[in-house]
């Protein structure tokens, strides 16, 4: 059996075994492959690389499942959209709040017009 039909079959059995939806299974499978990376190499939820490591993830797995089934599938998109929604939402806030705590504003600092 080659690696891609073997993959197909893990996720299969992950899917049959979980009894959750395809939907449900991309949106935990997104922040799995976030926290892992996040533990794994030190780095901050606010530095890109968590995230990019998401969206190289459900890259892969995508391809994957355009081998394997020979054409893309319909729930791509959404496949797509659910894998990346939460980390890039997580990222997006975490940059705001460093963003926010490295420059923080003053109000006593900030010139008022007589």
């Amino acid at each position: 059996m080659n690696p891609i039909e073997l993959y197909g079959r893990l996720i299969q059995w992950v899917g049959d075994g979980t009894g959750a939806p395809d939907t449900v299974l991309h949106i935990h499978a997104g922040m799995a492959v976030l926290l892992f990376v996040r533990v794994v190499s030190g780095r901050s939820l606010a530095t890109p690389w968590p995230l990019l490591a998401v969206y190289l993830a459900e890259f892969a797995n995508e391809i994957m499942d355009r081998v394997n089934h020979g054409q893309w599938m319909p729930d791509t998109t959404s496949d797509v959209l659910n894998t990346v929604f939460w980390p890039t939402i997580l990222f997006i806030g975490l940059r705001i709040r460093r963003a926010r705590l490295e420059h923080p504003r003053h109000p006593d600092t900030q010139s008022t017009a007589n």
